[in-house]
């Protein structure tokens, strides 16, 4: 069960190794591109190239759901990034269980977006983590974890990549490990636990007076979606990279304080940020020096 790009080398993983996919659930189709066709999820788009069977429904309550799930009679359910939460009759069908794939070292990040909170805190270390599901969020016992450094540049996109390739060895080891009866989980300090809610929109808007550190973290866990950006003479701005100025700066929070040849930098908070890849609403994304050539910009000018 699962939906997004994370999710398919979970599901290739399983299919490489030589387990038995009965089927594969995914979400229903949804409008994608410029024409709002549409289009069906990453994950049923690899399990038809498997030729896998595909299941969509669009409430797992349904009792439809439930007997369809008693028919393929699993002895597991795989679980990466399914984007929807699952009744307890399904979490007792299986006799191994329920097994999720989680983009943190629970119980930190508990939640639909645990990559991009993660970024957001500025966490140095994150990982995966496997768990045996319950009909609490993410709080089900813990299989196996492996930790993994956030570099400097990290943005969800790119420790999204790497949290799913770990996760996907992860989760075929622990479903082998589980059938000869190795695996014993355990439970999670719900003391320790904090919440990765889903990421709103709205969340992309540049807060100018917050410091540049928490907006250089919010450009690299916004990317690529919502993306951060701003406004410059009333049009959308998005900031695709930037980093800690080394200067402060007695200007207002969202001033231009440096607009010269291959240097962009905005007041904030606390410290200024220099922007380094922009793209203007309507425009290709450019790097700050291209894109200075061709857009008036001055020390003194605001941005929000």
């Amino acid at each position: 069960m699962g939906t997004p790009p994370f999710a398919v080398p979970s599901l290739r993983a399983l299919y490489d190794r030589g387990h038995e996919i009965a089927a594969v659930f995914t979400q229903p189709d949804r409008p994608a591109g410029r024409g709002q066709a549409p289009r069906g999820s990453p994950v049923k788009r690899f399990a038809l190239e498997k030729q896998i069977s595909v299941e969509q429904p669009e409430k797992l309550r349904d009792p439809a759901v439930i007997e369809r799930m008693r028919e393929l009679a699993p002895h597991a359910i795989a679980v990466a990034a399914y984007g929807k939460i699952l009744p307890k009759a399904l979490l007792d069908l299986p006799p191994r269980g329920a097994i999720n794939v989680h983009g943190s070292l629970l119980p930190r990040h508990r939640g639909a977006a645990p990559i991009q909170r993660a970024l957001l805190a500025g966490d140095t270390l994150t990982g995966i983590t496997i768990m045996q599901m319950n009909e609490r969020m993410d709080a089900g016992d813990i299989l196996l974890q492996e930790q993994t450094a956030i570099r400097a540049d990290d943005t969800s996109a790119s420790l999204g990549e790497r949290l799913a390739e770990i996760g996907a060895r992860l989760l075929a080891v622990a479903l082998e490990r589980l059938e000869r009866g190795e695996l014993i989980g355990q439970p999670q300090n719900d003391a320790d636990a904090t919440l990765a809610p889903m990421v709103r929109k709205d969340e992309g808007t540049i807060d100018w007076s917050r410091s540049a550190a928490e907006l250089e973290r919010a450009v690299r866990a916004f990317t690529p979606w919502p993306s951060a950006h701003t406004m410059l003479h009333g049009r959308l701005l998005k900031v695709h990279r930037a980093a800690v100025a080394s200067r402060p700066s007695p200007a207002p929070a969202g001033t231009v304080v440096r607009a010269t040849g291959g240097d962009l930098e905005v007041a904030t908070g606390e410290g200024c940020l220099r922007l380094l890849e922009l793209q203007l609403e309507g425009k290709r994304r450019l790097a700050v020096r291209d894109f200075l050539a061709g857009q008036p910009l001055r020390e003194g000018d605001e941005l929000g």
